[in-house]
């Protein structure tokens, strides 16, 4: 059985935890009633994996591989596979073919010392990844890491935008908001729609080729505008340690 404590407190009420709150509390209540967490998470609603417990994971074997031999997800309490989990609900094409990809390097390279581009990619991918629809000045900021045009300048703009965080580990991070936190945006940008289209989209986009080209950019989450309170006084943006110029040539 899990327990109370195995979850941290998760305010439900944040920006970035709206695509994730209808099945997020109904198993994180079970979570805090004492039920197993790959139990709450199977109980919640149909996800292309069936939630086992982490010691299903035979030894050896990689965990990408795993899932995709057996659609069994090897999960561990606490927050991080929780949202694991959840993104397995809410973008199910999209996680399926992450596993499809790494299965298929696995096959090709094996585990090895360095994972190589695609496999680091999709990594950061899987843990970190963001969406964003937006109109075009936004996009040339942000890809410009033009903090000032993207934030300030094109401010209402954001409300023609829409952003979707995807990464588990990214919204592990924003149980306790700092600043730094930094999302990697997916440069592609999908249309506007419900969740499952977007998931579709992304799904139809991903590729080893794309992904092997790093294709992300840069996003501190709490500088987007209604996401944080503190940003409305534009000075938040001002810390060069969080909005960092672009690298130099």
């Amino acid at each position: 059985m899990g327990s109370a404590a195995s979850l941290p407190r998760i305010d439900w009420d944040r920006p970035w935890l709206k695509a994730w709150r209808e099945p997020g509390q109904r198993a994180a209540c079970a979570v805090s009633a004492g039920v197993a967490l790959h139990q709450a998470l199977n109980a919640v609603q149909p996800a292309p994996v069936c939630f086992a417990p982490q010691c299903t994971l035979p030894s050896g074997e990689a965990y990408e591989s795993f899932i995709a031999r057996t659609r069994l997800c090897p999960t561990r309490e606490g927050a991080h596979d929780f949202f694991n989990g959840l993104c397995w609900m809410r973008f199910p094409e999209t996680k399926r073919k992450l596993n499809q990809l790494q299965a298929a390097e696995i096959d090709a390279a094996g585990i090895a010392p360095v994972r190589g581009p695609v496999r680091d990619a999709l990594t950061v991918f899987d843990e970190n990844a963001a969406f964003l629809s937006a109109p075009q000045p936004l996009w040339d900021a942000l890809t410009a890491r033009d903090w000032k045009t993207l934030f300030i300048t094109h401010r209402a703009l954001w409300q023609q935008a829409r952003l979707v965080l995807f990464g588990h580990a990214l919204l592990e991070k924003l149980l306790a908001p700092r600043k730094a936190i930094t999302a990697h945006v997916y440069l592609a940008q999908p249309p506007l729609g419900t969740l499952a289209e977007l998931d579709a989209w992304v799904a139809a986009d991903l590729s080893a080729a794309k992904l092997a080209a790093k294709p992300f950019a840069p996003l501190p989450v709490l500088g987007v505008p209604g996401w944080w309170p503190e940003n409305a006084n534009f000075s938040f943006y001002d810390d060069s340690l969080v909005f960092r110029p672009p690298r130099s040539s």
